[in-house]
């Protein structure tokens, strides 16, 4: 029986761990991966307080070092269910059972992915789906921007400060924005539009992106539009289907909490991207995961 379970060792996950296994709770963190979640996908990390920059991967592996220190457990499990028994809590992976005082739920969210030749290929060397994360790399290059929801809309507005020209790329004939982020992007005059079309390849060189084949989804024209960096915003999906039953998901599978990081269930915690919120970073995360690491210590002086 454990204190605390930790679903998922990406920043969220570690912090809460780190916190928890401080306060001399006995803590098991279980990840499906390697440790540091998508920050191992992520190449140079630019905005993170202390390091000017730092690969994704080492900085995961610093967090890691830091958790393993204080004796939290690992074990490797993808995780199927949570029960709920009141006094404890059982997780249950496909191949183990665990059960501890309280869950904390770190498990996040990809990006969804337009599924075209290149996309893959060129991830990190062109294509994002992280405007705060990646557009300073992209200081006077012409970018595209695959979407056309807030979300998409805002992201290339925040790139017009560096990219000299930005063209949103829309399946439509009107963004799907609210009107106000509409506004902002019609008097930008760094902002373009290609309506109707959507990507239907991402090209590059050997190296870089250089472009994505587009057609026009009412004539069926495909032209190659050049570029030096794809990003894309056609919706993200969190990582959360296990949970369902539980009843701590919203209508579109977001883990909704208030600012303890409680869910509707008495000792489940939540943290970083599966979270309903607006900002998903390293910086969020990590603060999110210490408020839950005291917020668990405090649930079980009280209740055990």
């Amino acid at each position: 029986m454990y204190d605390v379970i930790v679903i998922g060792a990406g920043p969220a996950g570690m912090t809460a761990a780190l916190y928890a296994s401080r306060s001399n709770l006995s803590v098991l963190l279980i990840e499906r991966g390697a440790p540091g979640g998508q920050m191992n996908n992520t190449a140079e990390v630019e905005n993170y307080p202390g390091f000017e920059s730092i690969m994704g991967p080492e900085l995961a592996q610093k967090m890691y070092d830091g958790v393993t220190k204080f004796g939290t457990k690992n074990a490797y499990g993808i995780v199927q269910d949570i029960k709920d028994h009141g006094d404890y809590k059982e997780v249950i992976c496909e191949e183990e059972t665990y059960q501890g005082k309280t869950v904390i739920v770190a498990t996040g969210c990809v990006h969804r992915k337009l599924g075209v030749n290149g996309e893959e290929n060129f991830a990190g060397r062109g294509v994002s789906y992280c405007a705060v994360c990646d557009g300073a790399f992209f200081r006077n290059k012409r970018l595209l921007v695959v979407g056309g929801g807030d979300s998409a809309v805002e992201e290339a507005i925040y790139l017009t400060r560096f990219a000299s020209e930005v063209v949103i790329v829309h399946r439509r004939d009107e963004l799907r924005a609210q009107k106000i982020i509409q506004d902002r992007a019609f008097a930008n005059d760094k902002i373009s539009f290609l309506w109707d079309s959507v990507v239907e390849e991402i090209t590059g060189n050997d190296m870089v992106v250089t472009g994505a084949k587009v057609r026009n989804v009412k004539t069926g024209d495909v032209h190659e539009e050049p570029a030096d960096g794809v990003f894309i915003y056609v919706g993200l999906e969190p990582l959360t289907e296990p949970f369902k039953e539980l009843g701590i998901l919203n209508a579109a599978g977001w883990i909704e909490t208030d600012d303890h990081m409680n869910t509707k269930i008495p000792g489940v915690f939540a943290v970083g991207d599966a979270r309903e919120k607006d900002l998903r970073q390293i910086t969020t995360a990590v603060g999110e995961g210490g408020i839950a690491g005291q917020q668990v210590y405090k649930y079980i002086e009280e209740n055990h």
